[in-house]
């Protein structure tokens, strides 16, 4: 069992930043490829950004690639997404997961891009 809570989500104008946290309780984080997903109002929830378990390999969404980094510290438990170039159309609830034998979700964190 693993519990996902994130964090740093809010009110970001058009090319700001935020830089979102997820913090995993339990000692295997480390064997999980963690990913961040998000939806949209009226949208379903698509993959933004994911990272293997050493963090030696991450992927992107083609919408994010250039703007958004994923990043993990295992000695932390902890995953991370640093987004710049903040666009309206990012504003979404952000989830975290972490996937394995099974699959774990966070409540998710609201990011709105507005000015």
């Amino acid at each position: 069992q693993v519990q996902l809570v994130e964090s740093g989500g809010g009110l970001v104008q058009p090319g700001g930043s935020l830089r979102l946290s997820c913090a995993a309780s339990g000692s295997m984080f480390s064997i999980y490829t963690m990913g961040w997903y998000r939806q949209g109002p009226g949208k379903q929830r698509d993959l933004v950004a994911r990272i293997t378990s050493a963090g030696g390999s991450a992927n992107y969404a083609d919408s994010v690639k250039g703007r958004f980094t994923i990043s993990r510290d295992n000695a932390k438990n902890t995953v991370y997404l640093q987004m710049t170039s903040l666009k309206p159309e990012d504003t979404a609830v952000y989830y975290c997961n972490a996937h394995g034998v099974y699959d774990f979700w966070g409540q998710g964190t609201q990011v709105t891009v507005s000015s």
